[in-house]
């Protein structure tokens, strides 16, 4: 049976080698991304059943892009984001995805999973979970908060939502030669030694396919292998005060209330 995957930041690194992956055997693959021709090119490349231009640190677009996903999905791959500072990172790496997450949720199957891309960096990030917008100015710890939140809303989705038939799990890709931190000296030195996006891609589109029973609602990979988080991403209370922070921040109502 053909399946419905959605994949943010489709356009190019991670996202547009899992996509041609998922593509590759036989999934329908609708791709998320904002730079316009580089979404046009990677629709061609992959064969994608659609290309929406959605920049994510709008949230209107956000909500432009999710109606016009009136189909069944399968999965949605939250995999959009960004080395930016203060409000923005948290915007564009969480709140944008969390954000589409409940858009579409009326439209997941019964087998339906969430697949977020999270990082190493939310060991040093900086987060207020209950007021996710007020966030550093430094890039880097402003990345590694909204990285914490990833991993954060990836838990309490598996707690609310595991009995809708969401899977919700995330990875962290390694450090990949891609587009991210383009602006970062430091970074940038390092990219020769950097996996190849098709090799980083390999775990989300394990995650994508792999069956149920292999996997951990809520877990965090790494090489296809349960992977280790800080406690300040692993906290059932602060997953709960995000969500309801995240909630209030995108102006969506509660789809699984508390009991």
């Amino acid at each position: 049976m053909t399946r419905t995957v959605v994949v943010t930041g489709g356009s190019a690194g991670i996202g547009l080698a899992a996509a041609r992956a998922l593509a590759g055997r036989g999934d329908r693959v609708i791709l998320l991304g904002r730079h316009e021709q580089r979404l046009r090119e990677a629709r061609d490349s992959v064969g994608a059943a659609a290309a929406i231009r959605a920049d994510f640190a709008d949230l209107d677009a956000v909500r432009r892009a999710a109606d016009r996903i009136q189909e069944p999905v399968d999965v949605l791959v939250n995999n959009a984001g960004g080395l930016y500072g203060g409000s923005t990172a948290i915007r564009v790496n969480h709140l944008a995805g969390f954000l589409l997450a409940h858009r579409l949720l009326d439209r997941f199957t019964a087998r339906s999973r969430i697949v977020t891309t999270a990082s190493l960096a939310e060991a040093w990030g900086v987060l207020d979970v209950d007021q996710p917008l007020r966030a550093s100015r430094s890039r880097w710890l402003a990345y590694g908060g909204s990285k914490q939140a990833n991993l954060l809303f990836t838990r309490e989705a598996a707690r609310r939502w595991t009995g809708r038939g969401v899977l919700a799990v995330a990875f962290f890709p390694g450090l990949v030669r891609s587009r991210f931190a383009g602006t970062s000296p430091l970074f940038m030195l390092g990219k020769p030694l950097f996996l190849a996006p098709r090799t980083a891609a390999d775990t989300l589109v394990w995650l994508a396919t792999a069956p149920p029973g292999e996997l951990t609602p809520g877990g965090y990979y790494f090489m296809r292998q349960p992977f280790f988080a800080t406690p300040r991403s692993t906290s059932a209370d602060r997953a709960r005060r995000l969500w309801a922070a995240s909630l209030a921040a995108v102006g969506e109502r509660d789809l699984a209330p508390e009991r």
